[in-house]
This record gives C-alpha cells, sequence and structure tokens, in this order.
C-alpha cells in the first residue's frame, strides 16, 4: 500500500478569525492512498450522482436490501408548516419507502444463510475473562429464532416495547435481532446506568418485558445487576416479564411468576422461525439522547429507511469487503453500535468482534490483543479511547502486537483532536491507513458527514462533507449560509431516510427542538437544526466546534472550546481537556480549563498551568488562554463521548453558590452519563479549593 502524501506543512497553521474570534486551523492533508482508491466501493463522481437526483439515489441505496413488497412512494415529506388561523407549527412528518414491506433481522441474518453463507462468522464475542466464542450466521439464525419465538410465547408482538439492559455479551444481538424479526420496538440501556435511568424508559415506553443478567463483568469483578433492574421494575403496570441471562452466577432476589431465566425460557424454543414483513415506517427501536437539562429524548427510528441509511453508510465510508473483519468499540445501548456493530454491518454480510469488556483489563494493551487475535481490518472507537492511548503508550503502541490486518480507521463521538488523529494514524495506521471521521447523532441514524476513504483528501480533526445524498451547511440565525470559515449553526437541508421520526409520546418537543428554528426555510420547507456549532473551509471540509452553547463569551470574543481543547491535549502532560465558559464580573465570561493529567503527566505540583496557558497563547491566540486551569481526575461525559463542559461550568457555579450561602442550581439528571461519579469528582475537587482561589470568584 502506497504512502499518502502530506502538504507543505507538518503542523496547524494559525490564520485571522472570520468567524469565532480565535481559530486554530490545520493545514496537513491526506490524499487516498492511490492503491486503497483503485479498489474502493464508491468513488468521487457518487457525490454528483447524488446530487442530481437524492431521492433516485437513496432509492438505489435500499434495494441493496431484501424487500418482500416494493414501495410505491420513495418519499413523503410534510415540513413544519404554519397553521392559517393560529399560526402554530404543525410536527413534521417524513415517511421514505412508503408502501414496501421488509423484515429487518431477515436482511441481517437470513438472507446471508440462504445465499450459502451461513459458515461464515457473524460474530467473535470476547469475554472480559478471556471466553470466547464464534457464532456462525446459521448459528445466529438459529439463536434468533429461538429468542423470537420465546418472545412470542411471553405475549410479545409487534409495536411492544422490550427494554434490554445487558452488557456488550452475545444475548444482547441476539435479543436485539429477535425484537426486530418480530417487530417488537426495543430500546437498549447501558449496562452501568442507574436502577432510575432504567426505570425512566421503562416508564416512557410503556415496555412489556424488561431483559437484563445477573450480573456484568467490569475491570475484572463480577457486579451484580440484577437488584438494580428489580428497583427498576417495581410496581410498573405495563411490564409483564423480566427475563435474565446467566452471565456472573451470582445469588439474586427473584420474583416468581415475573422473573424468567433465559436458558429456561429461550434455549429451548423451536430453532425454526418464518419472519413476517413489516411496513418500512414500521417502529425499529426507541433511543434515549442522553443530558444534563430535561428528560432524556426517546428518539423513534423506522426499519425500512434507517436499515437502507445505516447499510449503505456502512459500506460506503468503510468500505466494507467480504473479507473484512470489523471492530466498533462503542457498547451495544449506544446509536454507533446499533448502526455499526449490529444492523449495518450485518446487513452487509460481514464479519465483526464484539468485546465485554474494557480496555485495560487486564491491562492496557487488550485491544492491541484483540486486533492481533482475529485479524480485524476495520478498527472504530472514539477519541477519547485514543487519547487515553496517546497517555498510556506514548509515542508508539508497545512492541510484541502484529496490528498489519488493519486497513481502515475510524473514530466517532466528539471531534478528535487533529494531534490525537495524526497519533492515531501513525501508531495504529502505520502513517498510511485512512481515518474515516464521523460526524452524526443519535437523531439522524448513521453517518451525516465523513470521508469516502478511496475519494476524499483527509484533514486532521475534519469530518470533511457530506456523504452522497446528504445536504448540510453551516448558516446564521437568518438561516443562509456563511462565509468559509465562519462559525454558524449546522444544519441538514432536506430529508434522509435514517432520519429520528419522532420523540416518543412527545412529537411537539421534537418539532420544537430539531425543526422550529429554520421552519419554512429553503426549498424543502425547513432545516434539521443539530445542535452543533461548526464551519466550512475554503476546500469545503467541515469542522465541527462544539454544541451551540459551547462557547465561551470573552469580552464580546466569541471561542470556541473544541479548538482551545486541542491546543491544550497537544501537550504531552494532558490526555484529555474540557473546556467552559464561567460568569467574570469583568469578561463577562472567563476561559476555564478542565484537564486529566497523562501517565506520568502530573507532578507533585499538579499540571504546570502556566505552560498550558501559553499554549493556547501561542497556538490560537492571547484572548484564547484559559483564566483559569484546573487538573481533575475525570470529565464527564455522554455515553458517546462528548465531554459536558456546560455540566463543569455548572460546578463551578455551583461551589461558588454554595460558598456565599445561596442555594445551588440543580444540575440536572445525570444518570444518563458514561461516568457519573466524575461529576462527583469534580465535585469534591472544587469543594477542596482554598477561599480565595480566583476560580471561585464572581
Amino acid at each position: 500500500m502506497t504512502t499518502a502524501p502530506t502538504t507543505t506543512t507538518n503542523a496547524p497553521t494559525r490564520t485571522t478569525p472570520t468567524g469565532p474570534e480565535a481559530r486554530l486551523v490545520e493545514n496537513r492533508s491526506f490524499p487516498p492512498p492511490e492503491a486503497f482508491a483503485a479498489r474502493a466501493n464508491v468513488g468521487p463522481e457518487e457525490y454528483a450522482r447524488a446530487e442530481a437526483d437524492p431521492v433516485g439515489f437513496w432509492e438505489e441505496a435500499a434495494r441493496r436490501l431484501e424487500w418482500r413488497t416494493p414501495w410505491h412512494t420513495a418519499l413523503s415529506w410534510e415540513p413544519p408548516t404554519p397553521d392559517p388561523a393560529t399560526g402554530e407549527l404543525s410536527v413534521p412528518s417524513a415517511r421514505w419507502f412508503e408502501g414496501g414491506t421488509l423484515n429487518v433481522a431477515e436482511n441481517c441474518v437470513d438472507r446471508h444463510v440462504r445465499a450459502g453463507r451461513g459458515e461464515k462468522v457473524a460474530l467473535h464475542v470476547e469475554g472480559e475473562r478471556g471466553d470466547r466464542l464464534a457464532v456462525s450466521y446459521a448459528d445466529l439464525q438459529e439463536r434468533v429464532s429461538r429468542a423470537a419465538n420465546a418472545l412470542e410465547s411471553l405475549g410479545v408482538g409487534p409495536g411492544d416495547r422490550v427494554v434490554v439492559y445487558l452488557p456488550v455479551i452475545l444475548e444482547t444481538v441476539v435479543i436485539t435481532l429477535a425484537c426486530a424479526r418480530i417487530g417488537a420496538v426495543h430500546s437498549l440501556v447501558f449496562g452501568g446506568f442507574s436502577a432510575e435511568a432504567v426505570r425512566f424508559r421503562l416508564q416512557d415506553t410503556g415496555a412489556k418485558l424488561l431483559v437484563t443478567s445477573d450480573g456484568q463483568f467490569r475491570r475484572g469483578k463480577a457486579v451484580e445487576v440484577k437488584s438494580a433492574a428489580d428497583e427498576a421494575a417495581a410496581d410498573l403496570p405495563d411490564l409483564e416479564h423480566v427475563l435474565v441471562v446467566r452471565r456472573t452466577g451470582q445469588e439474586i432476589a427473584w420474583t416468581s411468576g415475573r422473573d424468567l431465566w433465559w436458558d429456561e425460557t429461550v434455549d429451548p424454543a423451536s430453532p425454526v422461525h418464518e419472519p413476517r414483513a413489516f411496513d418500512a415506517e414500521h417502529p425499529l427501536f426507541i433511543i434515549y439522547t442522553s443530558g444534563t437539562t430535561g428528560k432524556p429524548k426517546g428518539l423513534v427510528h423506522t426499519g425500512g429507511g434507517y436499515l437502507a441509511h445505516a447499510a449503505w453508510a456502512h459500506w460506503a465510508h468503510f468500505d466494507a469487503k467480504e473479507d473484512d473483519v470489523h471492530w466498533c468499540t462503542a457498547d451495544l445501548a449506544w446509536v454507533t453500535a446499533h448502526t455499526y456493530e449490529i444492523y449495518g454491518p450485518l446487513a452487509n454480510g460481514l464479519t465483526q468482534v464484539i468485546y465485554e469488556g474494557t480496555p485495560d483489563t487486564p491491562h492496557r494493551e487488550r485491544h492491541l490483543e484483540i486486533i492481533e487475535r482475529y485479524g480485524v481490518t476495520v478498527y472504530y472507537t472514539a477519541p477519547t479511547l485514543i487519547r487515553t492511548f496517546m497517555s498510556w503508550f506514548g509515542e508508539q503502541v508497545p512492541a510484541g502486537h502484529d496490528l498489519s490486518s488493519l486497513r481502515l480507521l475510524g473514530t466517532v463521538g466528539e471531534s478528535i483532536n487533529p494531534e490525537a488523529w495524526v497519533w492515531f494514524r501513525r501508531t495504529f495506521g502505520r502513517d498510511e491507513l485512512p481515518i474515516v471521521d464521523t460526524w452524526w447523532q443519535s437523531e439522524t441514524g448513521a453517518a451525516m458527514v465523513a470521508p469516502l476513504p478511496g475519494a476524499t483528501t483527509l484533514k486532521p480533526g475534519s469530518a470533511t462533507r457530506a456523504l452522497p445524498g446528504i445536504d448540510v451547511a453551516v448558516v446564521d440565525e437568518a438561516g443562509e449560509e456563511v462565509e468559509p470559515g465562519r462559525a454558524g449553526a449546522l444544519v441538514v437541508r432536506r430529508p434522509w431516510p435514517g432520519m429520528a421520526r419522532t420523540v416518543w409520546g412527545d412529537p411537539e418537543r421534537y418539532r420544537d427542538s430539531y425543526w422550529r428554528a429554520h421552519a419554512g426555510r429553503g426549498e424543502h420547507g425547513g432545516f434539521y437544526l443539530a445542535g452543533d456549532s461548526a464551519s466550512i473551509d475554503a476546500d469545503g471540509c467541515l469542522w465541527v466546534l462544539g454544541r451551540l452553547d459551547d462557547v465561551v463569551n470573552v469580552s464580546g470574543h466569541r471561542l470556541s472550546t473544541i479548538e482551545i481543547e486541542s491546543a491544550l491535549v497537544a501537550d504531552p502532560a494532558v490526555a484529555e481537556a474540557g473546556v467552559a465558559g464561567v460568569a467574570d464580573p469583568v469578561t463577562g465570561q472567563a476561559v476555564a480549563a478542565f484537564v486529566t493529567a497523562s501517565e506520568g503527566g502530573s507532578t507533585a505540583d499538579g499540571i504546570d498551568a502556566a505552560r498550558l496557558r501559553a499554549l493556547a497563547a501561542r497556538e490560537i491566540g492571547p484572548i484564547a488562554k484559559p483564566r483559569h486551569v484546573l487538573e481533575v481526575a475525570d470529565l464527564p461525559k455522554t455515553r458517546s463521548g462528548k465531554i459536558m463542559r456546560r455540566l463543569l461550568a455548572d460546578l463551578v457555579h455551583a461551589e461558588r453558590d454554595r460558598r456565599a450561602g445561596r442555594t445551588p442550581a440543580p444540575l440536572g439528571d445525570v444518570t444518563s452519563l458514561q461516568n457519573p461519579d466524575a461529576v462527583d469528582a469534580v465535585g469534591r475537587t472544587l469543594e477542596g479549593l482554598p477561599a480565595d482561589h480566583p476560580l471561585l470568584a464572581g
């Protein structure tokens, strides 16, 4: 494979800003390797072809699936429209592949068996303790059929909701596909969430069944889970059964008549099940957003449009090949795993790896071992983990691991810092592999902005450009596109198949959260507001700058938090950085940087704050220099790895209020965070600051 050349510079350079008043501009670029481009699934001509007929393009993508009944109308779109009498906006409605019917699970399993690929490995399952299982497509078909029969024997049918509260184990994939097979609507919940978070989802969906386990293995320990499931399930009128997987063998409480063992209910069921077809718009799953304000939103995705988008996007931007071994490291409850660990890769008939445990159990080289053991070819992970690897491994990954099977890398979650991107390419990617940096959301269903690895010139830290068939733009408050390099709101200007159709039980919230701000604009009658701030450079590459409220306003200068963080993590002593704006009596807001130290990066005196301030000033500009630098043990993050910057500011203001004798404002729901303990850890750090600490003034 040829090594991609770079442009003339090897480091970011600064330019005069036109959007936020300080900008870090990345000039390094990496064209597609010639050998990779020569055999890529999708070439550069696809952009123009899709733009000429976007709906026809998505119809062609949908034909990659197996349909029982063809659709008669590819897209019916009703944008948010004011009522002539009241002026109130209608709720938008999108229906893709109307009239068409299919079975999602059949597309992911049965059709591959019918095509003679039943003996192909669908899943390499690795437990944290080292237990391993290879599951073929024929084996997966039998397991899913047994689970489907068991669900139906419990009275679960089309449209019924099933909440799944399991770790990353085979049964999680099986029950998810079984729900899709019988038309039940699944909602997966991270196995580390609290009883409160699970209960909310059970109540909100009116779930008939909860699937959980006796426990799970986490960081070398067997952690009991059933008691949290019991607390979540107590006295819910709609819940009929709790199906329990034996994972750890721990002693657990049991509610006779309600609780059922998986091995006594699913395993004896018939391995033969005839899947029925469902309308393309039949609900497939509900996935909840995680945040700290308001209750989580249950986003509804439907089968036909979602699977068409997921399968095509996976095939295109991961250049999926028949002999690939795909590993998406996300927890199965995250939307990334729905699309790139369950439905997309299985729809395309690939072999995958799923891993139960944490990256540092029993040691920090576990992921390297797994890549080598299974010959992983595509490795898709989060910037958070990449930065963690940087702090663990330094300039190169430990010797003794053969990563030569890798041919493509990917990142997802928060925007990746350019230096982390370059490190990932140099170490895991041998300084030659393309990195597919993807921007998308729970709301979008699958990737919206991502490079085509055989066609797109890459820039570290940029997801590059919208995928074919997708129309994204960066606009001002009036909905007009901003000039290159200027920051604005990221929007999607026309419907796409994978879009969430509504918020479960609250269509008005769906309208108000995503469509009200730009209703009536553009040729399709409205823009979807992603909630992210972004800019598009002169080459057409998209740079996501953070959430729209992740901007610090210092004396009228609007500074991007992600850009300041990118400068700070370039210091080898810093593993991660979270930047927030805190109230300041002189400048309105001040830049506060919360940093975690890399391995060996902290001394007895802590992180060198003066050096970090100077680094930000040098890389971006003096106005971006953090006034406050605080070393913390961890940063609170959503399940997708996004740092909750607003929560960092809220914690500072709460501590200020407490010391002033005022009642602090509530922080909101933090149970859905990836690491809710980090909130308490940051709070304790703030509590330990001396009374005269400048961060607590104001």
